[in-house]
This record gives C-alpha cells, sequence and structure tokens, in this order.
C-alpha cells in the first residue's frame, strides 16, 4: 500500500474513533509497527493529526465535517489478502457470466478482481463498489450502473438509507457477492447497514453466487445477511477445510473449487 492512501486511512480511522493506538493501525492497516510510528510522525509534522503516546488523536476541530462510517475492513487492506486466490475465484466467476446478461457485483475485495476478466466481456452491471466501477468504466465496454447514496472511502463502496433509489428498477439474472464470512447459519456481514444494501440487491436478481476465499469459510461475523438456501453457488479455493465444504454441500450449498498452484 502506498503511503499516501496509509495516511487518509489513517484519517479515516480518526475521524471514526478520534483516537487510535500504534497496535489497533498495524492490525487495521496490516502493516508494521516501524512502518506506522514513521506514519504517525510524518503527519504530526504536517498538522494532519495530534501525536500522542501509543497513538494519534484527530485533530477535529467545532464545525468541522465527520464523514460516514461502516464496521468491516478497508478495501485497500483485504484486496492484498489472499490476494492470488481471490483472483482465481474471480476468474471462475465470470466464467459463469454470458455476454448480454445483466449482473449485479457487490462491493468487496473478491468481487473487484473480476474486473480484470471483464474486460472483454460485454455486460450490463449493477455495482455498488465505486472501485470496481471505475475499472470497468477504464478498461471494458461494460455498461455499468451505479445505484444513488453516500461514499464509505474506507470499504469503496456506495450505500442509499433510502428505500426508493436505481436499484430497485433493475433486473439481474445474477448476483456476485465478496462476504465477511459464510458459516452454517448463513452468509454473513459486518454492518447492519451493509445487510440492508446487499438484501436490497439481492432482491433483484435470480441467483445469488458468493465467492469466499478459504479464510472466510466457517468465520461468523457479527450478522446473516441470508440463510445458505438462498445461495446457488460457493465459489473457493483448494485451501478450504474439505470437511466445512461437505458441511456446507449437506445444507444444500453447491460448491466450486479453483486449484490454487
Amino acid at each position: 500500500m502506498l503511503e499516501k492512501q496509509r495516511h487518509q486511512l489513517i484519517l479515516d480511522i480518526l475521524d471514526e474513533r478520534e483516537f487510535a493506538s500504534v497496535r489497533h493501525l498495524t492490525e487495521e492497516l496490516n502493516s508494521s509497527e516501524a512502518t506506522i510510528r514513521r506514519d504517525l510522525l510524518k503527519m504530526s509534522e504536517q498538522q494532519q493529526i495530534e501525536k500522542i503516546r501509543g497513538g494519534a488523536r484527530s485533530l477535529h476541530t467545532k464545525g468541522s465535517i465527520h464523514r460516514p462510517h461502516i464496521s468491516g475492513d478497508a478495501f485497500l487492506v483485504s484486496k492484498e489478502k489472499q490476494s492470488d486466490a481471490k483472483r482465481l475465484i474471480a476468474k471462475r466467476a465470470v466464467e459463469h457470466c454470458e455476454d448480454g446478461e445483466s449482473i449485479i457485483i457487490n462491493g468487496g475485495s473478491s468481487t473487484f478482481m473480476m474486473g480484470e476478466f471483464l474486460a472483454q466481456r460485454e455486460l450490463s452491471i449493477l455495482t455498488n463498489s465505486f472501485v470496481l466501477a471505475q475499472e470497468l468504466i477504464e478498461n471494458s465496454s461494460n455498461q455499468v450502473t451505479l445505484p444513488g447514496g453516500e461514499v464509505y472511502r474506507r470499504q469503496g463502496i456506495i450505500l442509499s438509507a433510502y428505500e426508493q433509489d436505481a436499484i430497485q428498477h433493475y433486473s439481474a439474472s445474477k448476483m456476485f457477492m465478496s462476504t465477511s464470512g459464510i458459516v452454517e447459519m448463513g452468509v454473513t456481514e459486518s454492518d447492519p447497514l451493509l445487510i440492508t444494501a446487499e438484501q436490497k440487491l439481492l432482491r433483484q436478481a435470480e441467483q445469488l453466487i458468493i465467492l469466499a476465499d478459504s479464510s472466510k469459510l466457517d468465520k461468523r461475523s457479527k450478522f446473516i445477511l441470508c440463510p445458505l438456501d438462498q445461495v446457488d453457488l460457493l465459489i473457493t479455493d483448494s485451501k478450504a477445510d474439505p470437511a466445512i465444504i461437505k458441511k456446507l454441500e449437506k445444507r444444500g450449498v453447491n460448491v466450486e473449487v479453483v486449484e490454487l498452484p
């Protein structure tokens, strides 16, 4: 991750919680303690933050604007985790698309990787991922639709708090979804606003295809998005525990496994 990107993420985190320890920032940004300490020193010298013992504090002033936040990993951090597996899963997901189809793709690091393989395709795509939308607009001739709403920069997505928006007018054959975890109870997410937004998307699609690398299997998050009987296909990688795959298949989930080199 570039220094400028880390600095922006630090500002976003401090905008949300006003104080963050070095330890918390190393976990959130998946960076070394030495890197974070250098970042905090530089940002303090530039008067972007207040560096204090053990961490940093926001320099919010009265009347400053607080940006909206939701729970969940930062997109730039998630994109670097399990990247080889996510790329192969994304490639397999695009193989399930046919030119001329209308599809929905939710925001996430695995679904973002679909952009590379959609470059030569001709589809109509609704996505709430502004980073994927930018990738598709710049590098493909796919028709791209974005819903209205607030931009959540850390997660790279657009979410609307309103029921009436462009989503309700879209009809898709398939929805491709990243997730923070999938367990026997269902597909999970980290924030209630994400649940609301993704359930709106899901209502407009005939099939649900989940993209989840092996680290997401049997990983529980705070909220259940949907039960397993709504999942038409799960695509994961060959590092997945066969016992977990078997449990999901017993619950009626079709599972495709991509082989890692």
